[in-house]
């Protein structure tokens, strides 16, 4: 399963940003979409998860500034990113896991997309 991610950019702080990131290839099923983000010579931290039902799970440094939403039906995984800040600059790279499509039946997958930058600054 193959995740494409886009819509990263500059932005000067206070503004918005919206990512998405759309799977594709043999799903059978997704379970969690969601984003994390690396800064340079920072660890990979999750920003944001939202499972299949719609639960979702932030960050606290993103809380009340980014919306995580889905559309089950082309299985694509949304980040609204409001009042950004300088210290929101890192690459974004979109997860999911959930089950492939097998002979016979269907295995477990977790994917990763390819990463978008994100720059915030004046």
């Amino acid at each position: 399963v193959q995740l494409q991610a886009s819509g990263g950019g500059l932005v000067q702080p206070g503004g918005s940003l919206r990512l998405s990131c759309a799977a594709s290839g043999n799903i059978f099923s997704i379970n969690v979409m969601g984003w994390y983000r690396q800064a340079p010579g920072k660890q990979r931290e999750l920003v944001a998860i939202i499972s299949s039902g719609g639960s979702t799970n932030y960050a606290d440094s993103v809380k009340g500034r980014f919306t995580v939403s889905r559309d089950n039906a082309k299985n694509t995984v949304y980040l609204q990113m409001n009042s950004l800040k300088p210290e929101d600059t890192a690459v974004y790279y979109c997860n999911a896991d959930g089950r492939r499509t097998y002979i016979g039946g269907s295995r477990p997958f977790q994917s990763w997309g390819q990463g978008t930058q994100v720059t915030v600054s004046s």
